[in-house]
Order: structure tokens, then C-alpha cells, then sequence
């Protein structure tokens, strides 16, 4: 029998002592690990039940002999074999000491080679449809950001400090939104889109994707059709397919959604009448009708994602199609999407839907079921940025912004005739390049990132076919940066129109 091990030093490093004689395996505790030694103890005898190595009723040794063995102090063996009879490892019993449960579980099968216990009936997972965070080097012409150059510092910290000062509720938030933070929605859209709204008209989000997946939960039977803009929002298109609806897609130009006599029955409809994503034209009125009209010859519903409608240079906003609904008497057909992350910034992940009351109350079902509601301390930031007049204050300085930032882009995009012309640039975020056929936009963009310019084509927006043309978006770049990065896309397409013969453009 080995001689007794005195315990170790407070200050020791490295292994424990391992060899004892009253477990059939040996024991590994470590000082100069992060993991408690009680833990260590506890998880290695619950590793060997697991395994095998100690059988159903195979007693442990008492804590006195096992922390003597150890060199650990009792407490640490209590600690661990306390752990282990409340997981129900081990059990207790008067005159027996403690042992391993009698019911022990049967061993797990070995898993698979690269199997890591997954179940072999689940899929691999799709590629995200969204781009990934972070910028890339160089200059990034990335979809889907703003700026916050033009947010008020002083007011921002000041709106978070009063919401950090509020008194915090014990008990759960309403799972719409707060009432004031919906009464500041309702105003809003009603100062800045003309839509008229009352708070309990409004579901506080967090944002449209959330807002759509609601929409899906809620609203939606099992299997429903659903038409989609093509090319279309590719995040919103993939929420629909993997509910396991069925997505029909809908051709668009320049006025928007195109409806017509063609167009197949659905249940709902998803559009972005204000600024087409990602074509960036507007619905004209006489198809925002034929839509109402289609929508009520169908019984069907409306999604109107409103993502960046606050943004136009130069042309005149057009009310949402919900406010054209409401007109006519169709408003409880469509659900409208606003978000404050393109007004404000992206962090504060929130959005809000207006809908009829009926359709709201099943939203708000879906919302206490899925998360029971947004944060209460960054609803009440934004309440005070909104009641106190800094949103509508910061929409015009960013619009200014972007409006110089958008110049300076299409700017440089100029004397491209015949090789290259852009749309939607009267409102929005983004624009597009349409290329000429001769110069493939895929291969454009290749060149781009090899000089250190990132745009996107429209591939991944599309169903079928895509339309051959770049991405830019400009929300997240500075003029000056917009203005560099356009004139590098204006000598990448002279350069490979010049190498496919179109003109006797130079690289210089």
C-alpha cells in the first residue's frame, strides 16, 4: 500500500498527487488550472460513471481518506461529491457511505468520425444570406450601413444617461413596446412618411428581419404562396423559404413591383414601394394601385418594408402605400416596416411594424411566445431621442450628408455613355451600376477587389438570371472616400471596355 501523500503547499503548482487505492482509476487535479478543484474532482469521477469505470453502486471513498490521499482539504471532496448527488451521479445512504448511483446510464455509443454528435437527419446549414460584419480593407461599398457621422454625441450620451436613471421594473415589460416609445413611433411616421398612426397601432421590433419572422409565425398558414420583388431583399426572401413557404418571384423595373393580369394569386406580398431593394426605383402610383387591387381581389396581405424612405435627393418623397391603403379603404391589409437602424445606426437593432389592430394583437402573441419583448433601457434611450426632437434634428444633417456623399459618387461615375449608366439614385442608401453586356459584372467586380475597391453584384439577389450590374453602397463612406472609390470603378470599366473592344478607352 502506498504511504500517506501530505497535502500540498498553498502555493504549489502542477499536478495533485493521482494514485489512490480506493478508485480504480487514477485522479488529475491541477492548482494551475482556471477550473476549481472540487469542480476537476467532481467532472473526472462523473467522466468515469459515464464511461464505464465505475459500475452502478461501487462505493467512493470517504472524504477525509480521499482529501488525505488528494493533499486537497475536505471541504473540496464535500464540495465535489455534493455536486455529484445533486446531478444525481451519486447517491447517499445511512451505514453506506456514498456510491454511485445503482441506476447508472448506459454508456454513450461512440460518435461517428466527424459525426460530433449532430443527428445525421440535419441538413448542413445554408450559407448566411446576409454579409458577414466588419469592413473590408480597402474601400467597401457595402449594402445595408449608415454612418454615424452626423449623430449628436452630446445628446446620444445624454439620451442613454436618462434612460439609465429610470426606475427598474421587477416585473416583465409589455411585449409590444413601451406605451411611450409607441406613442413616439406613431408621431413619427406620421412627421416624416404622412402616415397616420395611433400607438396602439405599432409593435416595437427588433428590426425587419424580426419583424418579418413575426409576420411568418403569425399571420401566415403553413405553406402559403408568397410574391416576392426579383431581384429582392435576398435576408427577407430566405426568412419566407425557411418557414417552408413557397416564394414566387415577381419581375420589377423601374417603377417598381410590375402588377398585372398575370400575376398569380398569393397570400401575401412583400415589396419596397419607397426605394426598390436593391433596383432602387419607386412604385409609381398606377401600380400601387393595381397592387391594393390585387391584394383585395386576393384576399391577401402586404408587407411594405419602408427600410430607408427618410433618405431622397432631388425628387419628392411619395407616401407609403399604406397611407395610399388607408385612403381608399384597404389600410388593414398592409403591414408597415420602419426601422431606426438606418436613421440612427445599426446597434440599436430596433424597428417597428404598423398594422391594423387585428393583425397587431396576433403579432404581439407571436412576440411574448418568441422573446417577450425589446429591451426596456434602449426603448427608453430612443423614446427620449424621439420625444425630444433629436431623430428629426439628425434625419436632416444626415440627409444633407448623404446627399454630399451621393454626389460625389455619381460624380465620378460621369462620361460612362454606352458602357455604363446608374439608377436609383433619387432616394436611398445604395445606387446601381448597370454595366454593359459586354462587361460582365462579376469579372468588374473581381478587378475592383483586386485594387482594393469592394462592391457587390446581384447575383445572390436574384432568382434566375440576374441583372448584370454593381452594388455601391454608399451609406457607411465619407464624400471624399465615395469620390476615390468612384473613380476607381469609372478606369476599371474604361480599362475592361477598352480590352473587350467597345471603345478606344485608355487606363490612364
Amino acid at each position: 500500500m502506498a504511504p500517506p501523500i501530505a497535502p500540498l503547499s498553498a502555493d504549489a503548482r502542477g499536478p495533485l498527487p493521482a494514485r489512490t487505492d480506493e478508485l480504480p482509476f487514477p485522479l488529475d487535479l491541477r492548482r494551475d488550472q482556471t477550473e476549481a478543484l472540487h469542480a476537476q474532482l467532481a467532472r473526472q469521477i462523473r467522466e468515469a460513471v459515464l464511461s464505464g469505470l465505475l459500475p452502478g453502486g461501487t462505493p467512493l471513498p470517504g472524504t477525509r481518506t480521499l482529501a488525505r490521499t488528494m493533499g486537497v482539504t475536505r471541504g473540496v471532496v464535500e464540495t465535489a461529491y455534493a455536486e455529484l448527488l445533486a446531478d444525481g451521479t451519486a447517491q447517499a445512504q445511512v451505514g453506506r457511505g456514498t456510491r454511485v448511483r445503482d441506476e447508472t446510464p448506459t454508456p454513450a455509443p461512440e460518435v461517428p468520425v466527424g459525426g460530433a454528435g449532430v443527428p445525421a437527419w440535419l441538413p448542413d446549414a445554408p450559407p448566411l444570406p446576409v454579409d458577414g460584419p466588419g469592413v473590408r480593407p480597402g474601400l467597401d461599398f457595402r449594402v445595408g450601413v449608415t454612418g454615424t457621422a452626423t449623430l449628436d454625441r452630446r445628446a446620444w450620451r445624454q439620451a442613454w444617461a436618462d434612460a439609465a436613471r429610470e426606475d427598474v421594473s421587477g416585473d416583465y415589460a409589455d411585449p409590444a413596446g413601451e406605451p411611450r416609445l409607441r406613442v413616439a413611433l406613431a408621431a413619427f411616421v406620421g412627421r416624416q412618411r404622412g402616415l397616420g398612426a395611433q400607438a396602439e397601432d405599432v409593435l416595437v421590433t427588433g428590426g425587419t428581419l424580426h419583424a418579418l419572422n413575426l409576420i411568418v409565425r403569425a399571420l401566415l398558414p403553413p405553406g402559403s404562396g408568397v410574391l416576392m420583388e426579383n431581384p429582392g431583399y435576398r435576408a427577407a426572401r430566405q426568412v419566407l423559404l425557411d418557414a417552408g413557404h413557397e416564394v414566387i418571384p415577381v419581375p420589377v423595373d423601374a417603377d417598381g413591383l410590375i402588377v398585372n393580369a398575370d400575376t398569380p394569386p398569393a397570400r401575401l406580398v412583400y415589396v419596397t414601394p419607397s426605394h426598390q431593394f436593391p433596383m432602387g426605383g419607386r412604385m409609381c402610383l398606377p401600380r400601387r394601385l393595381a397592387l391594393l387591387e390585387w391584394a383585395a381581389r386576393h384576399d391577401a396581405l402586404i408587407v411594405e418594408d419602408d427600410y430607408d424612405g427618410e433618405f431622397r435627393y432631388g425628387a419628392p418623397p411619395l407616401p407609403p402605400l399604406a397611407a395610399l391603403a388607408a385612403q381608399t379603404g384597404a389600410g388593414g391589409r398592409v403591414l408597415y416596416l420602419g426601422t431606426l437602424s438606418k436613421v440612427l445606426t445599426p446597434s440599436v437593432r430596433t424597428g417597428f411594424v404598423v398594422a391594423a389592430p387585428p393583425l397587431l394583437s396576433r403579432l404581439v402573441r407571436a412576440r411574448t411566445l418568441l422573446d417577450f419583448g425589446p429591451p426596456v433601457q434602449v426603448q427608453a434611450a430612443l423614446t427620449h431621442l424621439l420625444g425630444r426632437g433629436h431623430v428629426d434634428r439628425h434625419i436632416r444633417r444626415s440627409r444633407r450628408w448623404h446627399a454630399q456623399v451621393r454626389a460625389a459618387l455619381t460624380g465620378a461615375l460621369t462620361g460612362m455613355d454606352g458602357l455604363a449608366h446608374l439608377g436609383g439614385i433619387e432616394a436611398g442608401l445604395h445606387v446601381c451600376l448597370h454595366l454593359h453586356p459586354a462587361l460582365p459584372a462579376p469579372a468588374v467586380a473581381a478587378e475592383l477587389a483586386a485594387q482594393g475597391v469592394h462592391v457587390a453584384t446581384l447575383d445572390t439577389y436574384t432568382l434566375g438570371e440576374a441583372p448584370n450590374a454593381l452594388l455601391l453602397g454608399h451609406g457607411g463612406l465619407s464624400a471624399a472616400q465615395a469620390g476615390a472609390g468612384g473613380r476607381v470603378i469609372a478606369q476599371v470599366v474604361r480599362s475592361c471596355a477598352t480590352r473587350a473592344g467597345l471603345a478606344p478607352y485608355s487606363d490612364a
